[in-house]
């Protein structure tokens, strides 16, 4: 009798356990994404500290907030980009149309920000040619001569911004924007 007790309830616990863990798979398991990296930027000879975090639950919720503090620690950038805007200018044949998916692709996006190839040493080599996706031609001569850093960041499929400390205006500016749609 305990045996044949014994084979009816294992099944049963079997399959509870296995219902359970089906719903663990289907979950997303997610954490803000908040990294930071010290890299010359404002100042060849000193550290700036780039920042980014990915907050919110949701995609229609989710913002990415990139800031960057020069050495003595005073904010030279800021920028906050919605998810949505991410997810929205994004190659259409991914498929996104899933929460889940849509969750993953701004968490990897949030991991892949500071990607080696994303800082550029110098933002502008002196052999280099402003073309129409340059916004401000006397930035550019002027980090040709300066030879300060630069680095990109991604707003869609083909968007990409490159920033770079100005020094005559004291601030950070705009010195490439690829790929706008408007442009040529």
């Amino acid at each position: 009798m305990r045996k044949l007790l014994l084979l009816l309830l294992f099944p049963l616990f079997f399959f509870s356990c296995n219902s359970g863990d089906k719903k663990k798979s289907n979950s997303i398991e997610f954490k803000n994404v908040n990294s930071s990296v010290l890299r010359s930027f404002s100042d060849l000879n000193t550290k700036d500290t780039f920042k980014i975090e990915l907050t919110g639950r949701k995609p229609e919720e989710m913002v990415l907030n990139f800031t960057i503090k020069n050495a003595k620690g005073l904010e030279i950038y800021n920028t906050k980009i919605k998810g949505t805007d991410l997810l929205d200018n994004t190659d259409p044949n991914i498929d996104l149309s899933k929460e889940k998916d849509q969750v993953i692709f701004l968490k990897t996006i949030a991991d892949d920000f500071f990607a080696e190839d994303n800082f550029l040493e110098p933002a502008v080599m002196p052999e280099d040619k402003a073309d129409n996706y340059v916004p401000d031609k006397a930035l550019y001569e002027e980090l040709k001569k300066t030879r300060l850093n630069g680095f990109k960041y991604r707003l869609g499929k083909e968007n990409n911004l490159y920033i770079a400390w100005s020094e005559k205006e004291k601030k950070v500016k705009i010195y490439y924007n690829c790929c706008e749609l408007n442009k040529p």
